[in-house]
């Protein structure tokens, strides 16, 4: 159904790296949710209005306020979609992550409500009767919802969407809530035990929980969060592919937006090679990885001697002393220049941020072990504290 859904009314479905085709597909979601939840309004509403039960009709005006998260979320696809302009000229994705959090109260909402609800209905407990109006009525809500959820968790997934994905995390919040409903008046038939009450607390927990989880993940998105480890090491890989380039450091990636990601590294290659080959070498790569990873590359020459004798052992010299150390730090942009007195070594280490050692441990250690060489050696290193 999912599929289905997407090939008739997503354009070019494949392209998802296309602002447009990712705009349709939060249309495609939005459109569903508002279908699914006034569908079960207008069914919870007529039902429990025909059996006099306030706790359907209650539940029917959930799914509507439901269809109103659905509509805002509609509205942050089309805002998401706006091209760049002079006062966003990264564009105006990030407007996704807004939604979401939007999108996250509203669930902590339900879950702080269904909290004080259920608390009151512990102290206070009323008696259930059993109904199969109100039975069919949840086995239906549950049913719709499960596909709800199932749909824009593929969705959310194959589009990398956060506010698809917080959609589905509301719709499983909504099964949870309806399925304890129904656990307490299936147990109403065997037992006059306050079983909702008691359920509904559990169940507010996780929902309130759920909220939490969501508005934390985007508050690292806003601020900027690592990025996937699978996505750096495929851009080291293109970038490494080239025989031209001899090293790779300093990959940066800034998240503006699901499909808008920009970065930045520096290429390492031999100082001897003509500028012009080299330049037409860097653009092949930056259009390559724009291409097959959806990320917008601006790639910094580092010239560096590659025949120097003194540079060669020099780096093997110094690669031995960081890998007793440790095997997470590296070592670029070296350069060697040898004085009266000693061998001045100029060089950048990548230090990881959870690097237990701070940067004048690491220096003195070094320098502890340089001075059991037989020459007298410098050393000047600026550091550099990345989590990539």
């Amino acid at each position: 159904m999912t599929d289905l859904l997407v090939r008739i009314f997503v354009k070019d479905h494949e392209n998802i790296k296309n602002i447009r085709v990712r705009r349709s597909y939060g249309t495609l979601s939005s459109i569903v949710g508002i279908v699914c939840n006034i569908f079960l309004f207008i069914v919870k509403y007529i039902i429990g209005t025909l059996a006099n039960s306030i706790s359907i009709v209650s539940d029917a005006f959930n799914n509507l306020s439901d269809s109103a998260s659905c509509i805002i979320a509609l509205i942050g696809y089309k805002m998401a979609a706006k091209p760049a302009d002079k006062d966003h000229p990264f564009g105006h994705g990030r407007v996704e992550y807004l939604v979401t959090l939007v999108i996250a109260a509203l669930i902590f909402l339900v879950g702080t409500e269904l909290m004080k609800d259920s608390f009151y209905k512990t102290i206070y407990p009323e008696k259930i009767t059993f109904s199969v109006y109100t039975f069919v009525v949840l086995i239906l809500s549950v049913a719709v919802k499960l596909w709800m959820a199932f749909f824009n968790t593929r969705l959310g997934k194959r589009i990398d969407s956060s506010v698809m994905l917080a959609a589905a995390k509301d719709s499983r919040s909504d099964v949870i809530a309806t399925s304890a409903a129904l656990t307490a008046l299936i147990c109403s038939v065997f037992t006059d035990f306050p079983v909702d009450g008691f359920t509904g607390m559990l169940v507010s927990l996780f929902i309130i929980k759920s909220g939490m989880d969501i508005v934390r993940d985007m508050i690292n998105e806003l601020i900027g969060k690592p990025a996937d480890p699978q996505l750096i090491d495929d851009i080291k890989q293109i970038v490494l592919s080239s025989e031209k380039v001899i090293g790779l450091h300093d990959l940066m990636i800034h998240n503006y937006g699901p499909g808008n990601l920009i970065g930045s590294c520096h290429a390492e290659v031999d100082y001897k090679e003509e500028l012009v080959v080299i330049h037409d070498v860097i653009d092949t790569i930056e259009r390559r990885i724009a291409k097959e990873l959806g990320v917008n590359m601006t790639i910094h020459i580092d010239p560096v001697e590659t025949d120097s004798r003194l540079r060669k052992s020099s780096a093997r010299l110094l690669k031995r002393i960081i890998a007793d150390l440790s095997p997470s730090l590296e070592i670029h942009d070296l350069r060697t220049v040898k004085g009266d007195d000693a061998i001045n070594l100029i060089f950048d280490i990548a230090v990881p941020y959870e690097f237990k050692y701070s940067n004048d441990e690491i220096k003195i250690y070094i320098d502890s072990e340089l001075e059991k060489e037989t020459e007298n050696y410098f050393t000047v290193i600026v550091f550099d504290r990345e989590n990539i």
